[in-house]
């Protein structure tokens, strides 16, 4: 049974993105490469990787609701070689023993957390699973974005990377910081697929960024990890280094994520 919303359908979206991904020489298939009318391994070929019959991986990449095991999951996921951080969305999206539920989304901040980062010297700022940002410090205004000049709405940090043409202009290493920023993103989507607010962000940067829509298009999942980023501030000659750390789960806002960017100091 097809179901176009389902957990099932994204699972299968993301498995074909994963094949369409892997050349036939990195699997072994080399020999017939010349023949292939598009790059990318064909189903049959991964389903012999991965044990199983073609018709069965065809229906899984389908978004058909079908009984996979672990441990044809797992297999799955070594016969398209998955990262460590696509394993563990794959798992996420398979889980038979998680009923599909709306997730909420927190959209509220306890105003203690706005007083804990306004003392903090480094910027920061803190921002949910849709990157929507809820609270800054001084420093984030002087060396991000002027959070205080923008409307409640327009503030969407994903958004922001690639409209804002100041941010973008200072932030040195911009196209390798916005690449994980999607692919970040694309797990918030896929969890919160019930959501429309995650869809029509999609649709509506795909409009106005074509540079995001490539991305987009990638697939690409990782997780939420400490991020270097170098950013030259207005006026000074050299970029300034920052490891930026995510701090989560904070006690009333589980959803909710700390972002501190800290200047790494060099001996130079």
């Amino acid at each position: 049974m097809l179901n176009e919303n389902s957990k099932s359908k994204t699972l299968g979206e993301f498995l074909k993105s994963r094949r369409n991904r892997l050349q036939p020489e990195q699997a072994g298939f080399s020999d017939s490469y010349s023949q292939r009318r598009t790059p990318g391994l064909r189903r049959e070929e991964v389903a012999t990787l991965a044990g199983v019959s073609a018709t069965y991986y065809t229906w899984l990449e389908q978004g058909r609701e079908v009984t996979a095991s672990r441990e044809i999951i797992e297999n799955i996921a070594r016969a398209l070689q998955l990262s460590a951080d696509e394993r563990q969305h794959l798992m996420e999206l398979w889980n038979p023993n998680e009923p599909e539920a709306v997730i909420s989304i927190d959209t509220m901040l306890n105003p203690q957390w706005r007083d804990i980062i306004s003392q903090l010297s480094y910027p920061a700022f803190i921002t949910n699973e849709r990157t929507q940002v809820f609270a800054w410090n001084d420093a984030a205004n002087e060396i991000l974005i002027d959070f205080n000049a923008l409307p409640v709405s327009e503030r969407v940090m994903l958004r922001l990377l690639f409209t804002d043409s100041g941010l973008r202009y200072r932030m040195v290493n911009w196209e390798e910081f916005v690449l994980h920023s999607v692919a970040v993103f694309r797990t918030y989507y896929d969890k919160h697929q019930e959501d429309p607010w995650f869809k029509e962000l999609v649709e509506q940067l795909s409009a106005e960024s074509a540079e995001f829509l490539t991305m987009w298009k990638l697939h690409n999942i990782q997780r939420k990890k400490v991020s270097r980023v170098y950013i030259q501030p207005q006026d000074v000659t050299k970029a300034v280094t920052y490891d930026i750390h995510s701090f989560v789960s904070l006690a009333d806002h589980p959803d909710l994520h700390v972002c501190i960017y800290t200047p790494i100091f060099s001996d130079n």
